[in-house]
């Protein structure tokens, strides 16, 4: 193959292999004979470009060629069971118009593959592996590692939720507006954890992973392009203001750098002015919801220009309005910590102590590093240590584990 086809063809991989694979998904039914589909035409292209040149549509080619790919092979296997004949006809009586209407269609068609993989009668689990395996075109082995769970578990889960999706009748479609805001909450929901796995490793040796975190924002990128929605743009800001502090987030040596120790100036202030924008946009709308808050807190964050000058009176107001809209035990844990910051250690360790005796935190390393740490500044130094000690048994990431290491060492000088 000559090298500029070769690299035109590993160029268009990257950049249209989820487009057709979502479009041939539509066309043809299945998500294991697309995949086959999408595959087989890669390997015609290479075999036929370098001969007749690059196509005039190359991702028109490449969804034409796969669904014909896919037809040939459902006759082949025919000889075996005669329900793929039947099945390999009404493919090919489609009528190109049916294939191709515009390229709005095609790019309707991501937003479908996104919508199936996030059904809500998907596990959770399975919702997040489908999509970053469908979607985000990572393998099970990256997704397993970022997981926690071995490749072949991962695999299986896949399998399991593309066997669902068949037996079940999953429809392959955008919901319509009666069912929008309920499965629109299931896509948003996984992409957020996405990011969140990407933007603070839940184990391991790094405390990010760079790629599922720009794989979210790249899903939320989608999302806001394909349905504006103030929510979906209180998501997407709330990660970029978040990304935007990945150079300062660890130090050369890869250790954990706190918020209020960064070195501002090398915040990315392209993503923060982005972000910012879209959260003024969503917070006029008067319809955003959890992700918006957060990202408003995320952008106070953002225009202080430092820790000391940060506004935690205001920071506290969003915090209210999140745990009053959407309580959980983790927005009521950053509330206290905001607390602390505005009202002193003593305020914020009674609401720390407080979710401790409920229960639900127990075995959430973050509350014993935030007592841990309210404790120190009272200089109530055995408690900040037996905290410290507990919380560095819960962690699962090193450095983190360091980082609150170095804090005990600290206490013990």
């Amino acid at each position: 193959m000559q090298p500029e086809t070769q690299q035109r063809l590993a160029a268009l991989y990257q950049e249209e292999s989820r487009r057709v694979l979502a479009t041939l998904i539509r066309l043809l039914g299945s998500f294991d004979l697309a995949e086959e589909a999408l595959h087989d035409a890669f390997v015609a292209a290479a075999s036929q470009w370098p001969r007749e040149g690059v196509p005039e549509n190359p991702r028109a080619w490449l969804v034409s060629t796969g669904r014909f790919k896919a037809i040939d092979q459902l006759r082949r296997k025919a000889r075996f069971d005669d329900s793929l004949d039947h099945i390999a006809d009404s493919l090919y009586q489609q009528a190109e118009r049916d294939v191709f209407e515009d390229d709005d269609r095609i790019e309707d068609d991501r937003l479908r593959l996104i919508f199936t993989c996030c059904h809500p009668s998907l596990a959770p689990e399975a919702q997040i592996a489908l999509t970053l395996r469908e979607v985000c075109d990572l393998t099970t082995e990256e997704i397993a590692r970022a997981f926690l769970t071995t490749p072949s578990t991962l695999a299986q889960r896949i399998v399991r939720a593309k066997r669902k999706i068949q037996s079940a009748g999953i429809p392959y479609e955008v919901p319509g507006p009666v069912e929008l805001p309920q499965r629109l909450g299931a896509v948003l929901q996984v992409i957020y954890l996405i990011f969140n796995e990407g933007y603070s490793s839940s184990s391991g040796e790094q405390v990010t992973r760079h790629d599922l975190a720009e794989e979210a924002i790249r899903l939320g990128r989608l999302l806001a392009e394909l349905m504006p929605d103030p929510e979906v743009d209180g998501l997407l800001a709330l990660m970029l203001l978040h990304q935007s502090r990945r150079a300062a987030r660890t130090s050369p040596e890869g250790d954990l750098v706190l918020l209020e120790e960064q070195d501002r100036t090398r915040w990315d202030s392209t993503m923060i002015a982005e972000g910012e924008v879209l959260v003024r946009r969503a917070l006029v709308s008067r319809r955003f919801g959890p992700y918006t808050l957060q990202a408003a807190i995320a952008a106070l964050h953002a225009d202080a220009p430092s820790a000391a000058d940060t506004d935690w009176n205001e920071i506290l107001g969003f915090y209210d309005l999140l745990h009053q809209a959407h309580p959980s035990p983790v927005v009521a844990l950053n509330r206290a910590v905001a607390v602390a910051m505005r009202d002193g250690p003593q305020a914020g360790l009674l609401l720390v102590d407080e979710l401790h005796d409920q229960g639900q935190l127990q075995n959430y390393h973050l509350l014993y590093a935030a007592r841990a740490d309210l404790c120190r500044r009272l200089g109530r130094t055995e408690e900040a240590k037996q905290a410290y000690e507990q919380a560095i048994a819960l962690c699962r990431q090193e450095p983190e584990r360091r980082f609150l290491q170095a804090r005990v060492h600290s206490l013990t000088d």
